[in-house]
């Protein structure tokens, strides 16, 4: 299976396993599956990290050079057609980096790994990672 793991997720899986269910982590785990990190999640992370909202373990350019080969994820750019369906969507969610993900998993029609509830209410296919129950 391939899937576009969203930002909070990814991270967790590095400083906060405990915050994912067994299940995700067995699928983010499996050697079988391809899970997809996009570019909007490196732009997100590199942004929180400028402005004081995240720490990292090292500067963002090295952090990410050393964690995307370690992490054995395909990654995803964001693409002109992704940007412009973000227009087109309901606003369940006023994050943009969320929203881009969102798109970026319609267009390529690939399930979103999230534990996010905001984001199961657009038409995308969720793989829920996190602890509490999913959003009905």
């Amino acid at each position: 299976m391939r899937f576009l793991i969203d930002t909070q997720c990814w991270l967790w899986a590095y400083s906060a396993r405990e915050r994912l269910n067994d299940t995700a982590w067995k699928q983010m785990r499996s050697g079988e599956n391809i899970v997809i990190f996009s570019a909007v999640s490196v732009a997100e992370i590199a942004i929180k990290a400028r402005v004081g909202k995240l720490t990292l373990p090292s500067p963002a350019k090295e952090f990410f050079a050393t964690k995307i080969p370690e992490s054995s994820v395909s990654t995803l750019p964001l693409y002109v057609h992704h940007a412009l369906r973000v227009a087109e969507m309901p606003l369940h969610h006023r994050d943009p980096f969320d929203r881009l993900l969102v798109a970026q998993a319609q267009a390529e029609g690939l399930p979103l790994m999230t534990a996010d509830p905001k984001l199961a209410k657009y038409d995308v296919e969720i793989i829920w990672a996190g602890k509490e129950p999913p959003p009905a």
